[in-house]
């Protein structure tokens, strides 16, 4: 079988899907590896590294689509909603499309990807489980992400984050408050710790506290308890409005005594919540930073704007998405090994060996013979379950 890597096609996406590091175990399970010319050299990963390693480099796009029985993409159709529609014609039925597809979002571009005939597996479906965890895409670049926030905020703030004594006299440590503590949140907590910032987080779901403490944050807890906190995945779930409200006004204290507010609360597949109102942003110190990592699902601060920075009563709001694609070289390489482990569990001797009882390929399965066949997804999107539809009960 081919794997086909064509470069990535979203406007400032600098990753690759494929690293040259992985062909070696691809190659031995029976995959040749069939790369675009330059598809990795934003990420520094030059056109030698991939022919040293076996791979054969292809001219253009076309010829990736044409000749591959699999194509991996960091960002397909669907998540690619800026170039992506132009790889629609270049599919064809029986052709094996692997990345992030965003299948919690329109059911118009999940049907015209259905529509092609490719069977098509989404990264972020992946499930949270132990087999599964070297597979895990969203993790790997959710570590990304929260690494770069804090660099980000850390390079805007007109402070610096450790405490100093200098001649000059002492300097106090800046206050780095982080909204969610998912994989995101936890490596900020990290990060702003490393960088010598008193840090504090707070977390809807009560088992984050410990998770929170053990990398030396603050928990911050609020008398309010959320109902049905994490789904069996281990994602926060969306609560009603008035949770939110009351969350708001506990959280109001907390914002306005930080130098830097990290947002990372994202619901998978809903609108992000609104947890920093623009009151809370008056408030806030002349020079404060709020980096809001749910800017590209509406932003957890009611002042973001999606893919910009914007300065709000002299407070600096990043609204930057895509961050992984600015670390693109270990972000490449995260990914590709995510990717790499899960075509490995996927083919075996040559050849692509769908299982519906593995529970990893149930559950990535997105399209498959022109319908969108994920369970989850139909559910998400208000399809019927394909039984009913065909008239089995």
């Amino acid at each position: 079988m081919i794997l086909g890597v064509p470069r990535e096609s979203y406007p400032g996406e600098r990753r690759v899907a494929i690293v040259p590091a992985v062909i070696p175990a691809l190659a031995k399970a029976g995959l040749e590896v069939l790369v675009e010319e330059g598809a990795g050299i934003e990420a520094g990963y030059p056109d030698r590294g991939y022919s040293e390693k076996g791979a054969t480099l292809a001219k253009d796009r076309a010829e990736i689509f044409r000749a591959a029985d699999i194509v991996a993409q960091v960002l397909c159709f669907g998540s690619n909603d800026v170039n992506g529609k132009a790889d629609l014609p270049l599919m064809r039925t029986g052709q094996t499309i692997v990345g992030f597809l965003r299948p919690m979002g329109r059911l118009e571009e999940l049907q015209a990807l259905a529509s092609t005939g490719v069977t098509s597996f989404a990264v972020e479906l992946m499930p949270r489980t132990t087999r599964a965890q070297s597979m895990d895409a969203l993790s790997s670049m959710g570590t990304i992400c929260g690494y770069k926030a804090v660099l980000m905020a850390a390079d805007t703030l007109p402070r610096i984050f450790p405490m100093l004594t200098t001649a000059a006299g002492t300097i106090t440590p800046g206050r780095v408050f982080i909204i969610g503590a998912g994989v995101a949140g936890l490596q900020a907590i990290a990060t702003a710790r490393r960088l010598g910032a008193v840090t504090s987080a707070y977390d809807m779901r009560p088992a984050a506290k410990e998770q929170v403490q053990s990398l030396g944050g603050r928990f911050v807890e609020l008398p309010i308890e959320a109902k049905d906190a994490q789904d069996a995945r281990g994602y926060a779930t969306a609560q009603g409005e008035d949770f939110y409200r009351k969350q708001r006004e506990l959280l109001g204290s907390a914002v306005a005594e930080s130098d830097v507010v990290i947002a990372a609360a994202v619901i998978p597949g809903k609108k992000s919540p609104i947890l920093v109102t623009k009151e809370m942003v008056e408030r806030m110190a002349p020079g404060s930073v709020i980096m809001d990592l749910a800017a590209e699902r509406g932003g957890n601060c009611e002042l973001t704007q999606a893919g910009k920075i914007v300065k709000v009563h002299g407070v600096t709001i990043i609204g930057t998405f895509n961050l992984a694609s600015t670390v693109p070289y270990h972000a490449s390489q995260m990914y590709a090994k995510n990717l790499s482990a899960f075509l490995l569990n996927l083919v075996k001797d040559g050849k692509l060996q769908f299982n519906e009882k593995d529970e990893i390929h149930r559950e990535t399965l997105l399209t498959r013979g022109g319908e969108i066949v994920n369970a989850r997804v139909r559910e998400f999107v208000g399809l019927r379950p394909l039984g009913v539809e065909a008239g089995v009960k």
